[in-house]
């Protein structure tokens, strides 16, 4: 949608490369030196490439923020038994990540110490003879040979032939279909740990109690273990980092799909929640205007069904099997809370990103969670909660509720910061498309600058410490971003591409892919912004080359491509009907889609396209946009089943060359932005573009209750028996400002108002006939649904 200029980049040669030669190695993920040999579990039965959960240790001595019961920073709660010494000072000291220990070994060190032998002398026995101590020592090399013998034939002859046998096991107990078998104990004081995984092929119990196959075959594994519900060990393909390995920014390519119309509803990716209202007097555009009309028809549980069956943890699964690394997750504001009149169902969608967390961790994915609405509106869009005005950093309510947004992000940036989320949630863009043609880029970069400020308060500083902060480009183009805030601690910077959008052509796919439209459009601007800015990704693109689809532009708005565009006059192009009814399309058509995703590909290089899944529309019963739909694609054939085959297609004549800078990836120097960049930055403005001085606006003042999101309820199962694990919610227990309310005796807009009303005056009586109203009192309300639980049903 911006209109930064790029350099042609196609190569016509690369659609006959062998695909082998485009993919990378399989990564050698696990690397176990000879010193923690003695640790490791030797679990043979693992599937090639399940990556071992991680310690706890590192989380032992983050003495900044709160030390909590699991991490991902080599930061597992440490299984103990009666002979394992629970230190995690000696855990720390062991330097080799990846590895766990199982209870029941003998305690100690795998290595001798010399205090330890000075305090021993006294009590060992005395030396034997020399002929009963030859004698002893030959019979002794005589059982090592003998045993070797045994391991040798075992390990070359029989293990083989039963790991075929029972492909996809768990670690311990583990039956064929990747299932396990409840702890056991071999004595009263020690216990056996039981890891459940799988990979491909193998059976899967999901947390609502049903099974499914796990299909993957890029080497995935998934990883489950009830004795710690938050142990990150899954890996999505053999060649993405497990969970809890690192994944190496601007090296390691970002392949995702965004769940979009999921916990932020949209009418072209959910029609049927909107189709019924489509005939009345006043349709839904929107989910402010849906929740209304469910509210006054009391289907209001339908949102949550939707919340419920919309994506499913299947869904997850299938992601990783498509070759697929993050999933960016769009949640409202409404997930925290909402105020006076908004009619949005609040608090419930928290829940199910809950859920989300629990899948993704299960399945290898890292998410990007993005805020994707903020009160008052950053753009007008319906995916912003309502259509119409924007009223964030613009207009009388622009800076109220900009600080109330800010609370928002630090709210969740506290959550999402704690150990135990980390190695899941790894990327936070915190504005989703705010419209900064019409808010102005100096008010969008202080809103920033605050924003990553407040994210970095809750995670501290340095690589492992929270999430990378995302700023979207606001529209203004990758070049304009070039060199803001010079050692930030990891930040990414977002841009959408599309070309269905503005002036319409009527060039079909095969057009398109012979000229190398991506190739020729982004793949320069994406090589030159990873140096000038540093990490950069593509947080939205798709197949659509026209607006055709119901409800893309809106509902009730109609399309450019045909002409029938509500909001401004555009001749018509061509019928939309050929770009829309998917049960019509060629191989050949279907084949020119597939190349052009894969030109897009190799184009955008870290990439999340729009979107997973289109819903069914209630009068066709067919996903009516489906050049937006990854996984109809995958199913029907237009869309690439292995996301490697992009790498070359567009000859990159201007490469970016890694690594990124130290800062960059919170390393050396990271989060020392210079104090003249800061000064020329600060919050809040002193002016916004239609408002020459902010102190005539209504402002809040920071006196309100803290508010912090809900933890999942984990229930630990090992031995026979289970424990709550209490999960927190706040990382950075220093951080405890008051949140941004109303002051008590002003008179305030609704926050939705629009940029053209005229503000009170702060302190108006609420008794005279000319005051404004006084703003109500806020009372949370209920919620549907508590949190989830963390055991799968039985």
């Amino acid at each position: 949608m911006s209109g930064t200029p790029y350099q042609p980049v196609f190569n016509p040669n690369s659609t006959i490369l062998p695909t082998s030669d485009r993919h990378d190695q399989v990564r050698d993920s696990q690397f176990y030196p000879p010193e923690s040999e003695p640790l490791e579990p030797h679990h043979d039965d693992l599937p090639p490439g399940a990556a071992p959960p991680r310690f706890m240790g590192a989380a032992r001595h983050d003495s900044a923020n709160r030390a909590s019961f699991a991490s991902s920073q080599g930061s597992f709660p440490t299984v103990v038994g009666d002979d394992y010494d629970a230190s995690t000072d000696a855990l720390n000291a062991q330097k080799a990540r990846g590895f766990y220990a199982t209870i029941g070994g003998p305690k100690g060190s795998p290595t001798s110490s010399p205090y330890l032998d000075e305090k021993q002398s006294p009590y060992r026995p005395r030396p034997r003879s020399r002929r009963k101590a030859i004698i002893i020592g030959s019979l002794v090399a005589l059982a090592v040979i003998i045993a070797a013998v045994v391991v040798g034939v075992y390990f070359a002859v029989i293990k083989p032939k039963q790991h075929d046998s029972t492909s996809g096991k768990a670690a311990s107990g583990a039956s064929a279909d990747g299932s396990s078998d409840s702890s056991s104990s071999n004595t009263g004081t020690t216990s056996s740990r039981v890891v459940i995984t799988g990979g491909d092929g193998s059976t899967v119990t999901a947390f609502d109690g049903s099974t499914f196959t796990y299909n993957n075959k890029f080497g995935g594994t998934w990883y489950y273990d009830p004795a710690n519900p938050t142990t990150s060990g899954a890996r999505a393909q053999s060649w993405t980092p497990a969970l809890n390995e690192t994944f190496d920014y601007g090296v390691d390519p970002i392949r995702g799909v965004n769940l979009g119309g999921w916990l932020v509803t949209e009418p072209f990716i959910v029609p049927a929640l909107y189709e019924k209202y489509v005939n009345t007097s006043t349709p839904a555009v929107d989910e402010w205007h849906l929740t209304q009309l469910m509210q006054a028809d009391g289907s209001i549980s339908d949102l949550e069904n939707h919340y419920k069956t919309f994506i499913t943890e299947k869904d997850f699964a299938d992601i990783a099997a498509a070759g697929l690394n993050f999933v960016r997750i769009p949640i409202p504001y409404w997930a925290i809370e909402v105020r006076e009149n908004e009619p949005f169902l609040p608090k419930t969608s928290w829940t199910y990103f809950l859920q989300a967390i629990q899948w993704a961790r299960k399945y290898g994915l890292r998410i990007n969670l993005d805020l994707h609405s903020l009160p008052g509106s950053q753009n007008g869009w319906n995916h912003s909660g309502r259509l119409g005005d924007i009223n964030v950093l613009l207009g009388p309510m622009g800076i109220a509720n900009a600080e109330r947004s800010l609370d928002y992000i630090r709210i969740i940036a506290e959550f999402i910061s704690q150990p135990e989320y980390r190695d899941v949630i790894q990327l936070f863009g915190i504005t989703n498309e705010p419209f900064g043609p019409t808010i102005g880029q100096d008010p969008i970069k202080r809103y920033y600058l605050q924003a990553y400020n407040i994210v970095r308060n809750a995670s501290g500083t340095g690589e492992g410490n929270g999430p990378w902060v995302v700023f979207h480009d606001a529209f203004f183009g990758l070049k304009q971003w070039a060199g803001f805030l010079p050692n930030a601690d990891r930040t990414q910077l977002d841009i959408h591409q599309y070309l269905c959008f503005d002036q319409q052509s009527a060039d079909n796919y095969t057009v398109r892919v012979q000229e190398g439209q991506p190739c020729a459009t982004w793949a320069s601007g994406q090589n030159d912004s990873m140096s000038a800015f540093g990490m950069t990704h593509v947080g939205e693109w798709s197949l659509a080359i026209n607006d055709c689809g119901q409800w893309v532009n809106g509902v009730g708005l109609g399309a450019r491509y045909d002409g029938t565009f509500t909001s401004q006059h555009f001749d018509k192009t061509g019928d939309c009907e050929p770009y829309t009814d998917y049960t019509q399309w060629s191989d050949q058509w279907k084949s020119d889609m597939k190349q052009f995703a894969l030109q897009s590909m190799s184009a955008l290089q870290n990439w999340f396209f729009w979107t997973w899944k289109i819903g069914n529309s209630t009068v066709t019963g067919r996903p009516p946009s489906p050049a937006w739909s990854y996984q109809l694609g995958l199913q029907e054939g237009w869309m690439p089943t292995d996301p490697r085959d992009s790498e070359g297609v567009c000859e990159n004549t201007d490469p970016f060359n890694p690594p990124l800078q130290a800062w960059m990836t919170g390393g050396a120097g990271a989060g020392q932005i210079p104090a003249t960049a800061q000064a020329t930055l600060a919050w809040p403005p002193a002016s916004l573009t239609d408002v020459a001085d902010i102190a005539t606006l209504p402002q809040y003042t920071q006196t309100g209750s803290l508010i912090s999101l809900p933890a999942p309820t984990l229930t630990a199962s090992a031995s026979g028996t289970t424990s709550v694990l209490s999960a927190g919610s706040w990382n950075n227990p220093s951080d405890s400002a008051s949140m941004w309310v109303p002051i008590a005796t002003c008179a305030y807009l609704d926050p939705w108002m629009g940029p053209n009303a005229t503000p009170p005056a702060c302190g108006a009586s609420s008794t005279g006939a000319a005051a404004a109203p006084a703003r109500r009192e806020y009372a949370p309300r209920a919620y549907i649904t508590p949190a989830p639980t963390g055991v799968p049903a039985s």
